[in-house]
Order: structure tokens, then sequence, then C-alpha cells
């Protein structure tokens, strides 16, 4: 499913993104908020939101995570850039040890395509956590640590 194709907003912080994922889940129906959802959004050069896609809805802990899928828009539409993000029903934000050798794997996937995944938030109704900002998973960017 796409949502806010070729919207332009602007993405600045994770924090900017978190709110964004967020609204989007609260646009769903009850029974399908308590289920994890695994969106892409697709960024132009200047960090600005070409679209976002709902790449995975999963059960009520977890859902499945492919580079495959992950990537697939990104390479048709020309995307610069990807951030990914999913929810977590239970209300906590953090990271479980899945979601960081997913989240790896899917950095690596991004730097071969040449597609970069500038950040993975993870968020619930009232928290998020950013792998970039918690420098979980280095974030190459041309060359360079970010």
């Amino acid at each position: 499913m796409i949502y806010l194709k070729d919207s332009k907003i602007k993405i600045q912080s994770s924090g900017e993104i978190a709110k964004l994922l967020r609204d989007l889940l609260l646009g769903e129906e009850k029974v399908d908020q308590a289920k994890e959802h695994f969106y892409v959004a697709h960024l132009d050069i200047r960090s600005r939101v070409n679209m976002v896609e709902l790449v995975s809805l999963g059960t009520l802990s977890c859902s499945l995570v492919h580079p495959r899928e992950t990537f697939r828009r990104a390479i048709m539409q020309a995307s610069a850039s990807i951030i990914v993000g999913h929810n977590h029903p239970s209300g906590e934000a953090d990271p479980s040890d899945e979601d960081i050798k997913v989240t790896k794997a899917l950095f690596d996937a991004g730097r071969l395509l040449g597609i970069d995944m500038l950040d993975r938030i993870i968020f619930s109704t009232s928290a998020f956590f950013s792998f970039r900002q918690n420098k979980i998973t280095q974030i190459k960017k041309g060359g360079e640590d970010v």
C-alpha cells in the first residue's frame, strides 16, 4: 500500500519521521493498529518524501522483513535513499535482537545497491528509537560515518 505519494515533506530529524509513521498508523483501523507495520519512506536527493510504502503487515509481535521487498520499489522508483520504520504494539520502542540483526542486513543491502538507508525507526504510541541516533549500526554516506 502506498501513502503520501509525491508529498515532498522534508525530513530533518528522526523525530519527524517517527511522527509521520505514527500518524500513518493512527489512520488505520483499530484492529490493524495492534499489528506490526513495516514502512519504507522513499526520499529524493534533498531528503523529501516521495512516498511511504507499507511493505509488511505482521502480527501482534512480529512482521516479515527482507531486503528484497524493502528495496524493490526504491530501485523501481530510483529513490535516492530510504528510511524504514516499524511499530511495536507492545508500547516498547527498544529494538529486539532480531531488529538489530535485520537492520544490519538492510544497511548492508542498501550499500550494495547504492541506495542509502538513512535510519531505522522503531516507534510506539508514546516513544521512538532511532538506530542512527543510537549508533547501533554505523551508517555510511559518501564514505564517511555519520
